[in-house]
């Protein structure tokens, strides 16, 4: 016979208690976090791993800010790799695989390159990978034959500044500064390259100062997968290309699916942290976590496009998902991710003092400049679309990628979505919008007295509100300007 619980609560539904405090400044916090085992963010926040919020522009964008964003997985191994390795290339210490191409290749396949990769200039070797001289745009910015070899336009060797392996920030610096250049190639004293330093990357390691980065100083990134058809495979080229963590994206993360895929990648993928989910239960993270997954999504049906609850009757309100799902993986030191159900950023104070390690956003990014959704003028104002991974588009998408023999002419008769598709007001930056969102939660460590989210998970004090309550901490009885 089906059983009661006590009444679940989300943000809405309660207020953190104020606390004495002697934090004279919200400057004075550290909003530093674990997004996983082995990942540290300075701030807790990530993208949602949907198609109109994050690619590899927003992944660059909140990875610089300190947090991380979490590639799509709706395209195919390919492009999906080339998003991650857009991202690692964005910013790093060392480029140690520049795009290279041989002597004598054309100019049109340079072009091309240089097109589909993004990139301003290639180095060029010889067959025995030395180093014989590099073709840049400015090369090549007036050339119209097509078929010459690049060898006829690129930079040789010989007028090149070059410095050897492993030298060291300041010094490349100097180099690149004293000589007016913009890329150092790395090579030895037989000529072979071993990567390249450029000035863009030194300045955006000085300027973003709170980015997540990983060993080598390339941007932290972290890719999302399936648990059918070709996940294995998306999964090692992904880990190959250099993502930091793999996030299976399912909507019922406590499922048999889910721990069976979860065993094959500690097989045959083990490189990485392994985030999973979706759960909302202590069940549900205890299967997680005993499978060894290095953090736990926590969400089921609380997203702003998501119609889950309504659809199948199942969900637990994501306060108390993420209060019993976080109280259960702290017992193993798991971190967990809240994900869905985010309106401001009171609601992140709200999230991580019930346990979470950080919280995954797409509406409030879906209308941001780095989101790939698409641009709409309504009425003269601007909207970016945004959908639900489970919306019937996006649903008769993923089944023609992973199982197209199963896709029908009456496909669209065949699924029950349970998402949306909308438009979400243009908001601008994605940096403005992270500035308020961790400003409101570094206010909200100073209401608490505490200084580190630790002491925030700690010190904090639920009080649970009435609808009056939740009226009288909007704005009220005034007349607005606009």
């Amino acid at each position: 016979m089906a059983s009661f619980r006590p009444q679940g609560l989300t943000y809405d539904d309660v207020l953190l208690m104020p606390k004495r405090s002697d934090v004279a400044s919200r400057k004075h916090v550290n909003t530093s976090t674990q997004l996983s085992r082995n990942i540290t963010l300075s701030i807790p926040i990530v993208s949602a791993n949907m198609d109109t919020v994050t690619e590899a522009q927003m992944a660059i964008a909140m990875a610089r800010q300190g947090g991380i964003g979490i590639i799509h997985r709706f395209m195919s191994v390919e492009q999906q790799v080339r998003q991650v390795q857009q991202v690692k290339r964005a910013q790093s210490a060392v480029v140690e695989q520049p795009y290279t191409m041989l002597a004598n290749q054309t100019l049109s396949e340079a072009r091309h390159l240089m097109a589909e990769q993004d990139v301003t200039g290639v180095l060029v070797l010889d067959e025995r990978e030395r180093l014989v001289g590099i073709l840049t745009a400015r090369d090549i910015r007036f050339a119209t034959d097509g078929t010459q070899p690049i060898s006829n336009l690129m930079t040789p060797q010989e007028r090149l500044i070059t410095a050897a392996p492993g030298i060291e920030a300041d010094r490349a610096r100097a180099m690149l500064d004293k000589h007016k250049i913009e890329k150092l190639p790395l090579v030895d004293d037989s000529g072979k390259l071993y990567g390249l330093i450029t000035s863009r990357d030194l300045l955006q390691t000085n300027r973003f100062g709170n980015a997540a980065r990983d060993g080598k100083g390339r941007l932290l990134v972290g890719a999302a997968i399936g648990v059918v058809g070709d996940y294995v495979e998306r999964a090692q080229a992904l880990l190959k290309a250099g993502a930091d963590a793999l996030v299976i994206d399912i909507a019922h993360g406590h499922s048999e699916g889910v721990v069976n895929a979860i065993r094959t990648l500690k097989k045959h993928a083990p490189s990485g942290d392994l985030i999973a989910g979706n759960v909302a239960t202590a069940d549900g993270t205890r299967e997680l976590v005993a499978e060894g997954v290095d953090a736990v999504k926590v969400g089921v049906g609380p997203g702003s496009i998501c119609t889950t609850r309504i659809v199948t009757g199942f969900g637990v309100p994501q306060l108390t998902a993420v209060l019993e799902c976080a109280e259960e993986a702290a017992k193993s030191g798991v971190p967990i991710i809240a994900d869905g159900g985010i309106k401001q950023s009171g609601d992140i104070t709200k999230a991580l003092a019930a346990g979470a390690g950080t919280v995954m956003i797409g509406n409030l990014l879906a209308g941001t400049r780095e989101s790939p959704g698409y641009t709409v003028l309504r009425n003269g104002q601007r909207y970016k679309i945004s959908r639900g991974m489970a919306s019937l588009s996006a649903t008769i998408g993923r089944r023609e990628r992973e199982a197209p023999e199963q896709v029908s002419d009456d496909g669209f008769n065949e699924v029950v979505p349970e998402g949306v598709e909308a438009v979400v007001p243009y908001r601008g930056e994605v940096t403005e919008i992270i500035y308020q969102l961790v400003g409101g939660v570094r206010s909200g460590m100073s209401y608490c007295g505490v200084r580190t989210l630790a002491d925030l998970r700690e010190q904090a004090e639920f009080v649970p509100i009435t609808g009056a309550g939740m009226r009288e901490s909007l704005p009220h009885d005034v007349q607005f300007l606009s």
